[in-house]
């Protein structure tokens, strides 16, 4: 029986793209940036500084959301432009009834869930990742969980917290700021309720650059009051300007906020070539690299948290050695006593074998 090709990363786009100046294995904490987001963010402060039209700009944060509605696999009128995780949580928690419960898996990262704990009038349950599916039971309202967890890598089984939120009559909140740039994000994000992600990770965009899915269903979407909007929230924002907006947009971007400009023109060039790159060939290579990474570690004896699926890989036991890598021009992370590290498109399997040996 045929199977269809390992799609192949192109290797000389990403070289043109990336000079990393040291063996950079953290992504999980940000995300290198392409030359082509470089020289358009140059060139936008540029014409900032000397007094020129920034209407381009505005443009470019369109083509942005544009570009990850198609990552995500999702209709651009459910994409908002943001710039941070936390205040989607924020807007999702102020929706929500008195006495709801909120399911969270253990460890989650904070901007995931903390706006649900400064509302005391909200039932929040948290238990372990692997348990979250079966946990989920009548009278739950919402379930709120990272796609890939950020202290260790551990992917979430979306499909059977979909089915289980379902079955209860839940909503689904994934946060895929570990994961948008390398997860098949196409397979997941149409059926959730709302997706959040950060851009400044896997997806190589600027910080500054965050991306939320509203719901699909007119119910869901009618619940979420926008809190912060401003006059970007209008369906006419320049008509917005003054005095309450009277006219809310149609569409996700009601929940927009006023956009760090510069960060999406990043963003829109970052995203072009993810695109261009293809998902798929991304998420083949960045595994191939962790599973590399795990079977050398298993050969000198060290064992990391099972995270199969994962392209970050944690380490027990020797996120103290961070510093001394980085005196070795490695960098990587310190996340609760383990090391992460993490591997994406312009890494290579020389990078992790310089790693290795660096922890012989």
């Amino acid at each position: 029986m045929e199977t269809s090709a390992v799609p192949q990363l192109d290797a000389g786009l990403v070289r043109a793209e990336y000079t990393p100046a040291t063996t950079y294995l953290n992504t999980a904490s940000s995300g290198l940036l392409p030359a082509r987001a470089t020289a358009a963010m140059r060139d936008a402060i540029t014409v900032m500084a000397e007094g020129g039209s920034i209407d381009d700009l505005f443009t470019d944060v369109e083509d942005a959301r544009a570009a990850f509605a198609r990552l995500a696999g999702v209709p651009v009128e459910r994409v908002a432009t943001g710039n941070s995780v936390a205040v989607y949580t924020g807007l999702i928690a102020a929706s929500l009834p008195d006495g709801a419960e909120v399911l969270t898996a253990e460890g989650e990262f904070s901007s995931t869930i903390n706006p649900f704990h400064v509302r005391p009038d909200l039932k929040v349950r948290t238990v372990p990742l692997e348990a979250l599916a079966e946990s989920v039971r009548p009278g739950t309202a919402l379930v709120a969980v990272s796609a890939a967890q950020s202290a260790d890598g551990r992917v979430a089984d979306v499909r059977a917290l979909r089915e289980a939120t379902r079955a209860h009559g839940a909503r689904l909140y994934v946060d895929a700021s570990q994961a948008a740039g390398w997860y098949p994000l196409t397979e997941h994000a149409p059926h959730a309720d709302y997706v959040t992600s950060v851009a400044f990770k896997w997806l190589t965009c600027p910080r500054g650059a965050t991306f939320f899915i509203g719901p699909a269903d007119p119910e869901g979407f009618a619940a979420l009051r926008p809190v912060f909007g401003g006059w970007v929230a209008g369906e006419r924002p320049w008509d917005s300007c003054y005095g309450p907006v009277t006219e809310l947009a149609f569409s996700a971007r009601r929940f927009d906020e006023t956009p760090g400009l510069v960060s999406y023109t990043g963003a829109r060039r970052s995203l072009e070539l993810i695109e261009e790159l293809g998902p798929d060939a991304v998420c083949a290579h960045d595994l191939a690299l962790a599973e590399h990474f795990r079977a050398g570690l298993a050969e000198r004896g060290l064992a990391p948290i099972p995270a199969p699926g994962s392209p970050i890989v944690s380490v027990p036991g020797l996120g103290a050695r961070q510093p001394e890598l980085r005196t070795k021009g490695i960098e990587v992370s310190n996340r609760a006593g383990n090391l992460r590290a993490s591997f994406h498109l312009y890494n290579t399997r020389d990078d992790v074998d310089r790693l290795l040996h660096a922890l012989a």
